[in-house]
Protein backbone atom coordinates (compact mmCIF):
# COMPACT_ATOMS: atom_id res chain seq x y z
CA UNK A 1 0.00 0.00 0.00
CA UNK A 2 2.72 2.53 0.78
CA UNK A 3 4.49 1.69 -2.56
CA UNK A 4 0.95 2.50 -4.02
CA UNK A 5 0.63 5.64 -2.14
CA UNK A 6 4.24 7.00 -3.58
CA UNK A 7 3.03 6.10 -6.87
CA UNK A 8 0.46 7.77 -6.82
CA UNK A 9 1.97 10.97 -5.04
CA UNK A 10 4.67 10.84 -7.84
CA UNK A 11 1.97 10.84 -10.35
CA UNK A 12 0.50 14.04 -8.86
CA UNK A 13 3.31 16.04 -8.32
CA UNK A 14 4.45 14.79 -12.30
CA UNK A 15 0.97 16.21 -13.33
CA UNK A 16 1.00 19.88 -11.02
CA UNK A 17 4.27 20.24 -12.54
CA UNK A 18 3.24 19.96 -15.68
CA UNK A 19 -0.07 21.71 -15.05
CA UNK A 20 2.94 24.84 -13.74
CA UNK A 21 4.87 24.32 -16.94
CA UNK A 22 1.44 25.21 -18.96
CA UNK A 23 0.64 28.15 -17.26
CA UNK A 24 3.94 29.61 -17.20
CA UNK A 25 4.32 32.96 -19.11
CA UNK A 26 6.12 32.65 -22.50
CA UNK A 27 9.62 33.13 -22.78
CA UNK A 28 10.44 36.84 -22.89
CA UNK A 29 12.35 36.94 -26.61
CA UNK A 30 10.23 38.60 -29.10
CA UNK A 31 10.16 36.04 -32.59
CA UNK A 32 9.96 38.28 -35.93
CA UNK A 33 9.35 36.74 -38.98
CA UNK A 34 11.41 38.83 -41.69
CA UNK A 35 11.11 39.29 -45.55
CA UNK A 36 13.55 41.85 -45.41
CA UNK A 37 17.17 41.71 -45.63
CA UNK A 38 18.72 41.20 -42.06
CA UNK A 39 21.33 43.62 -43.13
CA UNK A 40 18.35 46.39 -43.06
CA UNK A 41 15.64 44.93 -40.18
CA UNK A 42 18.78 44.39 -37.54
CA UNK A 43 20.32 47.85 -36.45
CA UNK A 44 16.93 49.16 -35.75
CA UNK A 45 16.20 45.79 -33.62
CA UNK A 46 19.75 46.44 -32.04
CA UNK A 47 18.51 50.04 -31.22
CA UNK A 48 15.37 48.80 -29.65
CA UNK A 49 16.88 45.97 -27.69
CA UNK A 50 19.12 48.75 -26.14
CA UNK A 51 16.54 50.99 -25.73
CA UNK A 52 14.12 48.94 -23.95
CA UNK A 53 16.09 46.06 -23.20
CA UNK A 54 13.47 43.64 -24.88
CA UNK A 55 15.25 40.75 -26.95
CA UNK A 56 14.38 39.93 -30.10
CA UNK A 57 14.88 36.58 -32.40
CA UNK A 58 15.13 37.54 -36.41
CA UNK A 59 13.71 35.01 -38.68
CA UNK A 60 14.49 35.79 -42.01
CA UNK A 61 13.02 34.22 -45.67
CA UNK A 62 11.02 35.36 -48.45
CA UNK A 63 7.65 36.44 -47.88
CA UNK A 64 5.77 33.51 -49.21
CA UNK A 65 7.82 30.92 -47.06
CA UNK A 66 7.48 33.04 -44.07
CA UNK A 67 4.09 33.49 -44.50
CA UNK A 68 3.17 29.51 -45.82
CA UNK A 69 5.07 28.76 -42.50
CA UNK A 70 2.68 30.59 -40.39
CA UNK A 71 -0.20 29.14 -41.57
CA UNK A 72 1.35 25.43 -41.04
CA UNK A 73 2.20 26.65 -37.69
CA UNK A 74 -1.02 27.63 -36.80
CA UNK A 75 -1.58 28.13 -33.12
CA UNK A 76 1.64 26.55 -32.82
CA UNK A 77 3.82 29.31 -34.49
CA UNK A 78 6.45 30.94 -32.00
CA UNK A 79 6.35 33.79 -34.34
CA UNK A 80 5.28 37.53 -32.93
CA UNK A 81 6.00 39.72 -36.07
CA UNK A 82 5.42 39.30 -39.52
CA UNK A 83 7.66 42.11 -41.56
CA UNK A 84 7.63 42.46 -45.06
CA UNK A 85 7.44 44.56 -48.18
CA UNK A 86 4.84 45.07 -50.80
CA UNK A 87 0.67 45.93 -49.29
CA UNK A 88 -0.16 42.93 -51.50
CA UNK A 89 1.96 40.61 -49.80
CA UNK A 90 0.84 42.28 -46.20
CA UNK A 91 -2.76 41.95 -47.88
CA UNK A 92 -2.52 37.96 -48.46
CA UNK A 93 -1.37 37.79 -45.49
CA UNK A 94 -3.91 38.97 -43.66
CA UNK A 95 -6.62 37.25 -45.77
CA UNK A 96 -5.12 33.92 -44.58
CA UNK A 97 -5.72 34.52 -41.27
CA UNK A 98 -1.97 34.86 -40.08
CA UNK A 99 -2.56 38.56 -38.95
CA UNK A 100 -4.42 39.46 -36.17
CA UNK A 101 -6.36 42.71 -35.68
CA UNK A 102 -5.22 45.19 -33.22
CA UNK A 103 -6.21 48.58 -31.94
CA UNK A 104 -3.83 51.05 -31.15
CA UNK A 105 -4.18 54.80 -30.62
CA UNK A 106 -0.39 55.30 -31.20
CA UNK A 107 -0.17 53.48 -34.72
CA UNK A 108 -3.36 55.56 -35.82
CA UNK A 109 -2.13 58.66 -34.64
CA UNK A 110 1.57 57.58 -36.71
CA UNK A 111 0.46 55.97 -39.51
CA UNK A 112 -1.88 57.86 -42.20
CA UNK A 113 -4.96 56.23 -43.02
CA UNK A 114 -3.62 55.05 -46.82
CA UNK A 115 -0.69 53.32 -45.61
CA UNK A 116 -2.49 50.79 -42.94
CA UNK A 117 -4.74 48.25 -43.70
CA UNK A 118 -8.70 49.05 -42.80
CA UNK A 119 -9.36 46.27 -40.17
CA UNK A 120 -5.98 47.17 -38.71
CA UNK A 121 -4.36 43.59 -39.35
CA UNK A 122 -1.12 45.43 -40.85
CA UNK A 123 0.63 48.80 -40.52
CA UNK A 124 3.11 50.25 -43.38
CA UNK A 125 6.62 51.37 -41.12
CA UNK A 126 8.29 52.52 -45.19
CA UNK A 127 7.21 53.89 -47.87
CA UNK A 128 8.25 53.49 -51.55
CA UNK A 129 6.81 55.34 -54.76
CA UNK A 130 6.69 53.51 -58.06
CA UNK A 131 7.64 56.03 -60.37
CA UNK A 132 8.89 57.43 -63.56
CA UNK A 133 12.72 57.77 -63.86
CA UNK A 134 14.19 59.04 -67.16
CA UNK A 135 17.40 60.05 -68.86
CA UNK A 136 18.48 63.53 -68.45
CA UNK A 137 20.38 63.58 -72.08
CA UNK A 138 17.58 62.63 -74.27
CA UNK A 139 14.51 63.44 -72.11
CA UNK A 140 13.48 66.77 -70.61
CA UNK A 141 11.09 66.62 -67.68
CA UNK A 142 8.29 68.66 -69.25
CA UNK A 143 7.67 66.02 -71.72
CA UNK A 144 6.73 63.48 -68.79
CA UNK A 145 3.16 63.59 -66.99
CA UNK A 146 1.55 60.20 -65.75
CA UNK A 147 1.88 56.50 -65.81
CA UNK A 148 -0.88 56.62 -69.13
CA UNK A 149 1.30 59.54 -70.57
CA UNK A 150 4.29 56.58 -71.51
CA UNK A 151 1.45 55.32 -74.05
CA UNK A 152 1.74 58.40 -76.21
CA UNK A 153 3.48 57.41 -79.85
CA UNK A 154 6.62 59.54 -78.79
CA UNK A 155 7.60 56.92 -76.56
CA UNK A 156 7.39 53.99 -78.87
CA UNK A 157 10.53 52.37 -78.79
CA UNK A 158 11.57 54.00 -75.93
CA UNK A 159 10.09 52.47 -72.63
CA UNK A 160 11.39 49.95 -70.66
CA UNK A 161 9.47 48.07 -67.89
CA UNK A 162 10.18 45.41 -65.42
CA UNK A 163 9.05 41.96 -65.93
CA UNK A 164 5.03 41.40 -65.24
CA UNK A 165 6.76 38.76 -62.76
CA UNK A 166 7.59 41.46 -60.43
CA UNK A 167 4.61 41.75 -57.70
CA UNK A 168 5.74 45.78 -57.72
CA UNK A 169 4.29 45.58 -61.15
CA UNK A 170 0.98 43.41 -60.39
CA UNK A 171 0.16 46.66 -57.18
CA UNK A 172 1.20 49.44 -59.80
CA UNK A 173 -1.68 47.93 -61.99
CA UNK A 174 -3.86 46.65 -59.08
CA UNK A 175 -3.98 50.49 -57.94
CA UNK A 176 -4.00 51.85 -61.86
CA UNK A 177 -7.45 49.58 -62.02
CA UNK A 178 -8.76 51.22 -58.55
CA UNK A 179 -8.18 54.45 -59.77
CA UNK A 180 -9.51 53.80 -64.07
CA UNK A 181 -10.76 50.72 -63.48
CA UNK A 182 -9.80 47.67 -65.72
CA UNK A 183 -11.22 49.09 -69.00
CA UNK A 184 -8.73 52.27 -68.92
CA UNK A 185 -6.14 50.10 -67.18
CA UNK A 186 -5.93 47.49 -69.92
CA UNK A 187 -5.70 50.24 -72.71
CA UNK A 188 -2.83 51.83 -70.41
CA UNK A 189 -0.55 48.23 -70.27
CA UNK A 190 -1.28 47.42 -73.87
CA UNK A 191 0.34 51.27 -74.77
CA UNK A 192 2.93 50.31 -72.82
CA UNK A 193 3.42 46.98 -73.96
CA UNK A 194 3.47 48.53 -77.60
CA UNK A 195 6.43 51.70 -76.78
CA UNK A 196 8.60 49.10 -75.09
CA UNK A 197 11.91 49.16 -76.44
CA UNK A 198 13.15 45.67 -75.08
CA UNK A 199 11.89 43.00 -73.85
CA UNK A 200 10.85 43.61 -69.82
CA UNK A 201 13.82 43.05 -67.70
CA UNK A 202 13.86 41.19 -64.63
CA UNK A 203 14.62 44.19 -61.97
CA UNK A 204 14.80 48.03 -61.74
CA UNK A 205 18.43 48.04 -61.38
CA UNK A 206 18.97 46.65 -64.89
CA UNK A 207 16.13 48.62 -66.59
CA UNK A 208 18.08 52.23 -65.36
CA UNK A 209 21.00 50.29 -66.52
CA UNK A 210 19.92 50.00 -70.08
CA UNK A 211 18.65 53.90 -69.97
CA UNK A 212 21.64 54.97 -69.36
CA UNK A 213 23.56 53.00 -71.49
CA UNK A 214 20.54 54.31 -74.30
CA UNK A 215 18.82 51.17 -74.88
CA UNK A 216 15.71 53.00 -73.79
CA UNK A 217 15.04 56.58 -72.37
CA UNK A 218 11.98 56.17 -69.64
CA UNK A 219 10.69 53.59 -67.04
CA UNK A 220 8.78 52.84 -64.46
CA UNK A 221 11.18 51.63 -61.27
CA UNK A 222 10.81 51.57 -57.01
CA UNK A 223 11.92 54.73 -55.50
CA UNK A 224 14.77 52.86 -53.88
CA UNK A 225 16.26 51.02 -56.32
CA UNK A 226 16.87 54.64 -58.16
CA UNK A 227 18.56 55.40 -54.79
CA UNK A 228 20.88 52.49 -54.53
CA UNK A 229 22.39 52.78 -58.05
CA UNK A 230 22.78 57.12 -57.41
CA UNK A 231 24.88 56.03 -54.08
CA UNK A 232 27.23 53.76 -56.19
CA UNK A 233 27.05 55.83 -59.61
CA UNK A 234 26.48 59.53 -58.08
CA UNK A 235 26.94 61.11 -61.74
CA UNK A 236 24.10 58.68 -63.58
CA UNK A 237 22.50 60.22 -66.21
CA UNK A 238 19.21 59.60 -64.57
CA UNK A 239 16.89 61.51 -62.64
CA UNK A 240 12.72 60.29 -60.84
CA UNK A 241 10.24 62.58 -62.31
CA UNK A 242 6.26 62.30 -60.24
CA UNK A 243 3.66 61.47 -62.33
CA UNK A 244 0.43 62.37 -61.97
CA UNK A 245 0.67 65.47 -59.52
CA UNK A 246 -2.20 68.02 -60.84
CA UNK A 247 -4.73 64.82 -60.74
CA UNK A 248 -4.49 61.86 -57.86
CA UNK A 249 -0.74 61.53 -56.98
CA UNK A 250 2.08 59.17 -57.74
CA UNK A 251 1.26 55.27 -56.99
CA UNK A 252 3.35 54.24 -53.28
CA UNK A 253 3.73 51.09 -51.82
CA UNK A 254 5.15 49.99 -48.48
CA UNK A 255 7.08 47.80 -45.94
CA UNK A 256 4.88 47.07 -43.37
CA UNK A 257 4.62 44.55 -40.25
CA UNK A 258 1.28 42.85 -38.71
CA UNK A 259 1.31 41.11 -35.25
CA UNK A 260 0.46 37.18 -35.64
CA UNK A 261 -2.61 35.96 -35.37
CA UNK A 262 -1.02 33.62 -32.92
CA UNK A 263 1.24 35.44 -31.13
CA UNK A 264 2.99 33.93 -27.56
CA UNK A 265 4.21 37.84 -26.65
CA UNK A 266 1.50 39.49 -28.65
CA UNK A 267 1.30 42.82 -26.03
CA UNK A 268 5.36 42.98 -26.39
CA UNK A 269 4.76 42.77 -30.31
CA UNK A 270 2.76 45.34 -30.43
CA UNK A 271 4.86 47.72 -28.36
CA UNK A 272 7.53 47.19 -30.74
CA UNK A 273 5.54 47.86 -33.60
CA UNK A 274 4.15 51.25 -31.83
CA UNK A 275 7.97 51.98 -31.42
CA UNK A 276 8.83 51.56 -35.10
CA UNK A 277 6.05 54.18 -35.89
CA UNK A 278 7.82 56.78 -34.04
CA UNK A 279 10.10 59.58 -35.91
CA UNK A 280 12.83 58.69 -34.83
CA UNK A 281 12.90 54.98 -35.36
CA UNK A 282 10.93 55.56 -38.48
CA UNK A 283 13.86 57.90 -39.96
CA UNK A 284 16.46 55.04 -39.10
CA UNK A 285 14.85 51.96 -40.79
CA UNK A 286 13.88 54.31 -43.86
CA UNK A 287 17.53 55.44 -43.79
CA UNK A 288 18.52 52.02 -44.17
CA UNK A 289 17.33 51.27 -47.70
CA UNK A 290 17.10 54.61 -48.55
CA UNK A 291 12.86 54.45 -48.51
CA UNK A 292 10.56 57.54 -47.11
CA UNK A 293 9.13 57.39 -43.56
CA UNK A 294 5.69 56.28 -43.09
CA UNK A 295 4.88 58.28 -40.75
CA UNK A 296 4.78 62.27 -41.72
CA UNK A 297 6.73 63.35 -38.59
CA UNK A 298 10.04 61.64 -39.46
CA UNK A 299 12.35 63.21 -42.50
CA UNK A 300 13.64 61.47 -44.78
CA UNK A 301 17.76 60.81 -45.30
CA UNK A 302 19.45 63.38 -46.81
CA UNK A 303 19.95 61.83 -50.39
CA UNK A 304 16.18 60.67 -50.62
CA UNK A 305 15.04 64.12 -49.95
CA UNK A 306 16.89 65.53 -52.46
CA UNK A 307 14.66 64.22 -54.89
CA UNK A 308 12.08 66.20 -53.87
CA UNK A 309 8.56 66.29 -52.54
CA UNK A 310 5.85 64.64 -54.04
CA UNK A 311 1.97 64.24 -53.78
CA UNK A 312 1.29 60.50 -53.03
CA UNK A 313 -2.17 58.75 -54.23
CA UNK A 314 -4.34 58.61 -50.93
CA UNK A 315 -6.11 55.22 -52.39
CA UNK A 316 -5.23 52.98 -49.73
CA UNK A 317 -2.48 50.60 -50.30
CA UNK A 318 -4.57 47.48 -49.72
CA UNK A 319 -6.48 47.72 -52.92
CA UNK A 320 -2.73 46.38 -54.42
CA UNK A 321 -3.89 42.95 -52.81
CA UNK A 322 -7.35 43.21 -53.47
CA UNK A 323 -6.82 44.24 -56.75
CA UNK A 324 -3.61 41.99 -58.15
CA UNK A 325 -5.83 38.93 -59.31
CA UNK A 326 -7.59 41.16 -60.85
CA UNK A 327 -4.04 42.42 -62.06
CA UNK A 328 -2.01 39.62 -63.19
CA UNK A 329 -4.94 38.86 -65.58
CA UNK A 330 -5.03 41.88 -67.52
CA UNK A 331 -1.50 42.09 -68.01
CA UNK A 332 -1.45 38.30 -69.25
CA UNK A 333 -4.46 39.59 -71.95
CA UNK A 334 -1.89 42.68 -72.67
CA UNK A 335 0.66 40.63 -73.27
CA UNK A 336 2.49 41.88 -70.79
CA UNK A 337 5.15 39.67 -70.19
Amino acid sequence: MKRLRFAGLHWLLLGSLALLVSCAPPPSELIVYSARNETLIQPIIDKYTAETGQKVQLITDDAGPLIQRLNAEGKNSPADLLITVDAGVLWHAAQLGVLRSIESPVLDANIPEHLRDPRKRWFGLTVRARTIVYSTERVKPEELDTYESLTNEKWRGRLCLRTSKSVYNQSLVAMLIAQHGEEKTEQIVRGWVANLATPAFANDTLLMQAIAAGQCDVGIVNTYYFGRLQRDQPDLPLKLFWPDQNGQGTHVNISGAGVTAHAPRAEQAQKFLEWLSQPQAQALFASLDLEYPASPSAKAVDQVAGWGEFKQSPLNVAQAGELQPAAVRLMDRAGYL
